[in-house]
């Protein structure tokens, strides 16, 4: 009877206490202080007042039942759907939001609704997958910064895929431990590609130049993360790798030089489609001969094939102890000279400069190192 009593005032009464009323009403029902006679009427009370042309009555419901464990949803989803200022409470705040809920007001609310999702306290996977695929920069950025959003290893290659030329976004992606090794490659690429873009540095340095600098510096970080990635990633960053041209002779070269030797298997076995067991067994144990059958089997070529057998038993040696001195580079690249070859020189100084480049970065790190323990 109260409630029909209620409906009957308002009709007539102004929207500033139609809000106060409104609240009065969603915070009665939310604290269980109506009989459960009336409840079903309050119910059907605050189902009208969903349609009051006044923002402030609406805004009074949600704000009075954004965290009612019990509200009910034919009251909360409209509420979600409300303008902006309305929506935000239940958006929220609201745990009666399922996660379907959530990737239905994603896909079809505005920028403004999707920010409100990625700053819930908790995102779940589906629905932070649901904003990787739609999300722009502004919203996206909310959702990496949240820490209760969880995201999968494949929303964020998604988002390194759609989003990872900006800026913020490469920065927040890579400092992320659970960042998938393909996707950070990927953005490496991109950071390097924004460089070598930029008209201060062209000008300064010369375009070639730039492009060059900007190889090998990608280059090195990709060994470098060829080093340290799980033995899981690798066969997705090495097909990655391949797919975008970047298993080059030099590339690979620098890699069995340097004793990557994980990463380097699982490349020849992706590019000459051996099973990686074998490949293992052959680059550790095999002859000279069947190690040059599988170079050229990947695609090598004969001379450079041989090149590659050679630095392999370099590497062997090296790698039961070492014969001291010279690298396994610098040893190639002495008999390169020797030997006159001036394809596989051009291809070993490539080599070198790579490696030149790498303990320069050592070499900066130790000094860094060193400097904080002296601090």
């Amino acid at each position: 009877m109260i409630v029909h009593a209620f409906l009957r005032w308002v009709e007539t009464a102004r929207a500033a206490d139609r809000a106060k009323a409104a609240s009065v009403l969603a915070r009665a029902y939310a604290r269980a202080r109506i009989s459960a006679e009336d409840r079903r009427g309050a119910e059907m009370a605050m189902i009208f007042l969903l349609d009051d042309p006044a923002p402030k009555v609406r805004l009074a419901l949600a704000e009075a039942l954004a965290d009612c464990d019990d509200a009910p949803r034919a009251v909360i989803l409209p509420l979600a759907e409300d303008q902006p200022e309305i929506a935000a409470h239940v958006i929220l705040r609201s745990l009666l939001l399922t996660d379907g809920d959530l990737v239905d007001l994603a896909a079809k609310g505005s920028a403004t609704t999707r920010m409100l999702i990625a700053h819930r306290a908790f995102v779940s996977r589906p629905v932070s997958a649901a904003l990787a695929e739609i999300g722009d920069v502004p919203d996206v950025l909310v959702l990496l910064e949240n820490a209760g959003a969880v995201l999968s290893r494949r929303s964020l290659a998604r988002i390194a895929d759609r989003l990872g030329d900006d800026a913020e976004i490469r920065a927040l992606l890579l400092d992320r431990d659970d960042l998938p090794s393909d996707a950070r490659h990927a953005l490496v690429e991109k950071i390097g590609t924004a460089l070598a873009g930029f008209g201060l540095i062209q000008a300064a340095v010369g375009t070639s130049r730039v492009e060059r600098i900007t190889r090998e510096a990608c280059d090195l970080a990709t060994i470098g993360m060829a080093g340290e990635i799980p033995a899981a990633e690798m066969p997705a960053l090495v097909e990655h790798l391949r797919l975008t041209g970047r298993l080059t002779p030099v590339f690979l070269m620098h890699a069995l030089c340097t004793g990557r030797a994980e990463f380097f298997a699982a490349a020849i076995a992706d590019l000459s489609g051996q099973a990686e067991r074998r490949v293992r067994s052959i680059l550790s144990d095999g002859r000279e001969a069947a190690v040059r059958a599988l170079y050229e089997t990947a695609g090598l070529g004969r001379d450079i094939g041989a090149l590659f057998a050679e630095a392999t038993m370099l590497w062997r040696r090296e790698a039961k102890g070492g014969d001291g001195g010279l690298s396994v580079s610098e040893r190639l690249l002495s008999q390169a000279r020797t030997a006159g070859d001036a394809s596989c020189r051009s291809m070993l100084e490539l080599v070198e400069r790579l490696a030149i480049a790498e303990q320069r970065q050592t070499a900066r790190s130790y000094a860094l190192i060193a400097a904080r323990e002296a601090a």
